[in-house]
This record gives C-alpha cells, sequence and structure tokens, in this order.
C-alpha cells in the first residue's frame, strides 16, 4: 500500500477560546479515514480538545508536496 497526503482544514471550538482555533494540516496516510484519525489524536493531545470539539470542514488529497 502507498501513502497518500492529505490536507485537513477546520477548526476547534472550546469554551476559553475567544473565537475558534482554525487549522490547516498535512498528513500522510493510507486512507482518509487514517488522515483523520491522526489528525483527531494529535489535535486532541497538543490542544486537549475532545473529539466533538474539532470540527473537519475539508479534506482533499494532495497530488504532490507543494
Amino acid at each position: 500500500m502507498s501513502s497518500k497526503l492529505f490536507r485537513i482544514k477546520g477548526e476547534i471550538n472550546k469554551a476559553h477560546f475567544f473565537e475558534p482555533m482554525t487549522f490547516n494540516k498535512l498528513v500522510t496516510a493510507v486512507k482518509q479515514e487514517h488522515a483523520m484519525e491522526h489528525v483527531y489524536t494529535e489535535l486532541g493531545s497538543k490542544h486537549r480538545a475532545k473529539r466533538f470539539q474539532i470540527k473537519v470542514h475539508s479534506i482533499e488529497q494532495v497530488e504532490s508536496e507543494e
């Protein structure tokens, strides 16, 4: 299986943030579901955000590194 590069855009809504924090992540994964899981675990660990506080707006596969 070959890995693909995904760009995931979204935001984190937490009560103590004054406004939603946006994110734009590049993730290498085999499938789109694995890329989503990686974003949830990384942002949840880094910002102490629960999965329901992380909203993903778009996922797109990037053909080449920009």
